[in-house]
């Protein structure tokens, strides 16, 4: 959708953000090639994360070494091979994977059009724990639960809810109608992307029609609160990080 005069939906404020596929500008970044990669969070908006779209030609390739660095990513749409250290597997549409910090990874033999989506950030150890391990699956292979109760507002966690995570990856699903049952304030901070279907996400005291591609940035302790509009379900994938609540 083009926006004549200088329109766009894009909002950026000191908290929260609301970027629109319209206003989407490449970047090269290294490790990528033949992929057109847009930075759409980062550290340098306020974010204490990376969210990064890429979207692949057919002789595309992401090759990445390790570091303290981790990654969660999921599949849009298309295909590819994804190798973690030794594990590799078919990510098709719906897939996901975890990179724990350390582990050299690498996306390959993409099918022409595979957008995937990646939150990064660098690994805060819990003294005591062991550091997660790869992980590769498919959102269909989890199951939805009704969230506090309300089977219109399912989520499915992708990542294992554990201590030794510092991030958690889900998907959010509501029925026409369906809302977050109270305005969420909390510690956790949170990178967002619409995967499908419309509604109107309340951010702070501001409140932003969303839909399909939209992306949405919340700092720790922004209020947040989302009601599903139209006729089809709304789903949204998002990131938070976990478990490292400084006293």
């Amino acid at each position: 959708m083009n926006f004549p005069f200088g329109q766009t939906r894009t909002r950026v404020a000191a908290r929260h953000a609301l970027i629109a596929p319209d206003g989407h500008v490449k970047s090269n970044l290294p490790g990528v090639t033949g992929a057109a990669s847009v930075v759409l969070i980062n550290p340098a908006m306020g974010a204490n994360f990376t969210q990064t779209l890429l979207t692949f030609d057919a002789d595309g390739r992401l090759e990445l070494p390790g570091t303290g660095i981790e990654t969660a990513g999921y599949v849009e749409t298309g295909g590819a091979s994804v190798m973690i250290g030794r594990e590799r597997a078919m990510c098709e549409a719906g897939g996901f994977f975890f990179v724990p910090a350390g582990e050299a990874w690498s996306i390959a033999a993409p099918q022409a059009g595979t957008r995937v989506t990646l939150f990064q950030k660098r690994f805060v150890p819990l003294p005591g724990l062991p550091a997660p391990s790869p992980l590769i699956g498919h959102a269909a292979d989890i199951e939805g639960q009704a969230f506090l109760g309300d089977p219109d507002a399912r989520l499915q966690v992708l990542l294992p809810d554990v201590p030794g995570f510092d991030l958690a990856m889900n998907i959010f699903t509501y029925q026409s109608g369906a809302t977050l049952p109270f305005v969420e304030t909390h510690i956790m901070e949170h990178g967002l992307l619409m995967l499908s279907g419309q509604g109107v996400y309340r951010l702070e005291d501001s409140w932003y029609p969303v839909a399909a591609g939209d992306v949405i940035w919340m700092a720790p302790y922004c209020p947040q609160w989302f009601v599903a509009m139209g006729k089809q379900p709304a789903s949204y994938l998002y990131y938070k990080d976990v478990n490292r609540a400084a006293i």
